[in-house]
């Protein structure tokens, strides 16, 4: 049984080697690409002020998180929950760096994500399956359809839904976004899930028969250059994700 777990985090600002910590933390649980229902969602005190420009991000105050719990009050129940499964996380590094940070100022044994769980960046794998285009989560959702207009602002757990079924679409459809007990209510209708072996397989049969067309090396180098003009130009759109 594969168990998977959708993290994001809110923040203070950009960088934790300036002094920012995390002042939220959402979850959720994926078994065998089905979600479960079990979540894990904190807002924390981050004993510091929150940038300008990330409050307008997620719309968190630090006045709002006054009586809220410090991450070390809520540390060893976060690392139970992700113990030993695999975290998807959209541009992990940044996730990772907070975390890891906030262990590390508590003096935790085991600071490094690595000795908990494993992680599974869903930004390089976007960029990997869709090159040269914008895979932040606002373009995945477009580009595969996934509903993100209950979101106002961002915010740790509505961003974890979102680039759960974001995630599922990606890598093989989404067929395994009902819950545990809407699967129940199906009344035992089967659907197929393109994620399973046997579809990778028929997907992997296709792809082999498909023609493969190779641009010329004059055709490289003329789209090389036209990508360097537009670089000068400042309208690289594509190296913000």
């Amino acid at each position: 049984m594969t168990r998977q777990i959708v993290l994001d985090t809110e923040t203070t600002g950009l960088s934790p080697a300036q002094g920012h910590r995390i002042i939220e933390i959402g979850c959720i649980e994926l078994l065998d690409r089905r979600l479960t229902g079990r979540e894990f969602h904190r807002f924390l005190n981050p004993e510091r002020d929150i940038d300008e420009g990330a409050e307008r991000v997620h719309g968190i105050s630090r006045e709002s998180l006054e009586n809220e719990p410090y991450f070390q009050e809520i540390a060893d129940e976060f690392l139970e929950f992700i113990a030993d499964a695999e975290l998807v996380i959209h541009n992990a590094s940044f996730d990772v760096g907070f975390i890891e940070h906030e262990l590390k100022l508590m003096k935790h044994k085991k600071p490094a994500i690595e000795d908990h769980a494993a992680v599974l960046d869903t930004l390089t794998l976007a960029r990997k399956l869709h090159p040269g285009q914008r895979n932040s989560l606002d373009a995945l959702c477009k580009r595969y359809e996934v509903d993100a207009s209950k979101r106002d602002v961002h915010g740790a757990l509505i961003d974890s839904e979102i680039l759960a079924n974001v995630y599922l679409a990606m890598t093989g459809g989404q067929t395994a976004l009902l819950l545990d007990d809407e699967a129940d209510a199906t009344d035992g209708q089967v659907t197929a899930d393109t994620g399973s072996p046997a579809a990778r397989a028929g997907f992997a049969a296709i792809a082999r028969d498909l023609k493969v067309v190779a641009a010329s090396p004059e055709e490289v180098s003329a789209h090389d250059a036209m990508l360097e003009k537009i670089r000068k130009s400042g309208a690289c759109v594509w190296d913000f994700d």
